[in-house]
């Protein structure tokens, strides 16, 4: 079992770190794509905000059918999916076809946490879940890490849209793997426990807290993600390759903050901590570096500016794989991937609206200042509702 368990992690963590190089191929190399096919702040944001929508109503659909069909099948359908998509990026001629190819991208990688949050559900205790959730989620930071670098020495030696069919072809690599080593562990058979329905699931306080909290607080790591390219280019002045070894900085950062908020929750309820009170307090941790990473908008050091977003994103990492683990830690694994679906949608709204739209038009009117200053106090205002909605510790046995 606990060899098999690192094995499945392996993949979940790979699984992860393909699914955003796929994502992050389009942001990386917007100041090359936006002069060839003629771009400008709004319609970025306006692609973007496709892959948003359809990443949003895709968690709805994906966590059902990952539920119904199991973890196996139904994550290989979603690498499949989104794989073939990512790799048709490379034949937009157009703002509108690239905000296709966005879409249909969005709707394949909404796939990707509900299965994986499902998989630490069948083969982790909850005393590892976060810290096992911490490790896969690094993944989307290692993405970011090696991505940049490597995506901009792709487009040069190759062009722009070489670099998605290559992106592409890692998910590809990695559909045999999964179909040949997944399988459910076999003390699964008798407690994945009783299946709850949409409707049922969104009754209880635990989906609503978990919802809230994505809905609040994905549009900050959505707004890094996609924004900091374009911000370090057009108010920093940076040129392509000071991107490319900005950006890996700070997410390897948030790698740390990944693991380490996981690890933190973990560490606690190994003392005699309750299962919620580990979680939230890790959170709050998290949450509190927030408003401190806000003024890397008004400082003059370019490097001083880098630490301070890297502040941001590790701290993020660490509330996230917290946060995702509230969902196994309040429903039977037959359902997590169904409760995941709904809060991930709810963060992919959230998404759409504080990280696509919103940024689109401040900045083009406001400039950075107000964007920075909303995503500082999204985590702290989310704490209070997550606290508010998950219920009281004793509910949530260790």
């Amino acid at each position: 079992m606990n060899r098999k368990r690192w094995i499945i992690l392996g993949l979940l963590f790979f699984a992860t770190t393909v699914n955003y190089l796929d994502r992050i191929v389009f942001s990386v190399l917007i100041p090359v794509i936006r002069q060839d096919l003629h771009l400008n702040d709004l319609q970025y944001g306006y692609i973007n905000g496709a892959f948003q929508a359809a990443y949003t109503l895709g968690f709805l659909f994906m966590g059902k059918f990952i539920d119904r069909v199991g973890t196996r099948a139904g994550y290989l359908v979603s690498i499949l999916w989104w794989s073939v998509a990512a790799a048709l990026h490379a034949v937009a001629r157009s703002g509108v076809a690239l905000g296709f190819w966005r879409f249909m991208l969005g709707l394949g990688e909404a796939g990707n946490f509900p299965s994986a949050i499902k998989s630490v559900a069948e083969w982790f205790p909850k005393k590892d879940r976060a810290f096992a959730t911490g490790i896969f989620n690094a993944g989307t930071n290692v993405a970011a890490t090696i991505g940049p670098p490597a995506i901009v020495a792709v487009a040069g030696a190759f062009g722009w849209r070489a670099a998605f069919l290559i992106t592409a072809g890692l998910g590809l690599f990695w559909v045999p793997l999964w179909w040949y080593y997944y399988e459910r562990p076999p003390q699964q058979e008798e407690d994945a426990g009783e299946a709850v329905g949409w409707l049922e699931a969104l009754r209880q306080r635990p989906t609503w807290g978990f919802a809230v909290g994505k809905f609040l607080t994905d549009p900050v790591w959505w707004f890094y993600l996609i924004w900091l390219p374009p911000y370090f280019y057009d108010a920093r002045h940076f040129n392509l390759k000071e991107i490319g070894w900005a950006l890996p900085v700070i997410y390897l950062a948030a790698d740390v903050g990944s693991v380490g908020g996981g690890w933190l929750s973990g560490y606690l309820m190994r003392r005699g901590w309750e299962v919620l009170r580990a979680r939230k307090t890790a959170m709050l941790a998290a949450a509190a570096c927030m408003p401190v990473a806000v003024t890397a908008v008004f400082v003059k050091s370019p490097i001083l500016a880098i630490a301070l977003v890297a502040l941001a994103t590790s701290a993020h990492q660490g509330w996230s794989a917290n946060l995702f683990t509230t969902a196994s830690d309040a429903f039977p694994s037959n359902t997590v991937a169904s409760v995941v679906g709904i809060g991930a949608s709810a963060g992919g709204l959230g998404g759409f609206l504080f990280s696509a739209i919103v940024p689109g038009v401040l900045i083009t009117y406001f400039g950075y200042v107000p964007v920075f200053i909303l995503m500082g106090v999204l985590h702290p205002l989310a704490l209070v509702c997550v606290h508010l909605l998950m219920g009281k510790p004793e509910a949530y046995p260790t």
